[in-house]
């Protein structure tokens, strides 16, 4: 059984407060980071606007978002609505039954008790608990010192004629040896609002960062091997290209580990 707003017995403030203190935590032990240059790290977030416990953690990931690299360390975030409230009274507009299948994967893979809203997932890898924020700031910096795949994404553009499909090419090495991954493209909204009417949030406006619109496969990093291949991804219809982000990850099979992740805002 799905665990909805499982923070919901903090009151909304407190919880981003909290999660304000944790990155403020990270950025003050900047000294304290090794030497090494930090790998970008991958934050998704599964809410929705059905949910009363999730807008906080929605604006706490517009300001991780919007803030400069932490102890150098670039957070790539996606916030992936879920669509097991849209029966509640409110039918979230960003929700995904592919993104409540992806939750499912994760909880499945990492052996959580249940999937919930608002529920963090660090690389692949770590739930980020929002009742321990104490824990965040030192879970990102570890992770960001994790060897990780160097991926570029480039020549990314609308394809000539096709107003709703974006074209592009990835660019990913072999470095970590032994590890295997499928490559994926996350096409997001950068920044949306929305007026809801009814349910748990009814009444309030409610804006989001880095909203997906799709997950895609899009080729396969073989052990040792390095990629280089052209991805070709369909948008929404009326979906403004400047108004995008293009998100490629590397995961272990079987929605593992995230092996590297790299981002450009804005296709034109």
């Amino acid at each position: 059984m799905l665990w909805r707003g499982y923070v919901s017995f903090l009151k909304p403030f407190g919880i981003l407060i909290l999660l304000a203190s944790a990155v403020r935590v990270q950025r003050g032990n900047a000294a304290e980071s090794p030497s090494t240059t930090p790998a970008p790290v991958l934050i998704e977030l599964f809410t929705s606007e059905g949910c009363s416990s999730c807008p906080p953690v929605d604006a706490w990931l517009q300001k991780l978002d919007a803030s400069p690299p932490i102890d150098g360390t670039q957070l790539i975030v996606l916030s992936e609505h879920v669509d097991y409230w849209d029966h509640d009274g409110w039918k979230d507009p960003y929700s995904s039954p592919l993104l409540t299948s992806r939750q499912s994967a994760y909880v499945s893979a990492l052996g959580l008790s249940t999937a919930y809203t608002p529920q963090l997932i660090l690389d692949g890898a770590i739930e980020l608990r929002t009742s321990e924020p104490q824990q965040i700031g030192p879970s990102i910096r570890k992770e960001a010192q994790t060897p990780k795949l160097s991926i570029r994404i480039e020549s990314t553009s609308v394809e000539a004629g096709q107003p709703d499909t974006v074209q592009g090419r990835i660019e990913a090495n072999g470095e970590l040896g032994k590890r295997s991954g499928d490559i994926f493209v996350a096409t997001a909204l950068d920044h949306v609002s929305s007026q809801v009417l009814h349910g748990e949030n009814g009444g309030r406006q409610l804006s989001h960062v880095a909203v997906v619109q799709d997950i895609t496969k899009v080729g396969k990093l073989e052990k040792g091997k390095s990629f280089d291949g052209n991805f070709r991804v369909k948008l929404k219809p009326g979906t403004d290209p400047a108004n995008l982000r293009i998100v490629a990850f590397v995961q272990e099979p079987g929605i593992g580990k995230i092996l590297g992740v790299a981002m450009v805002k804005g296709i034109h």
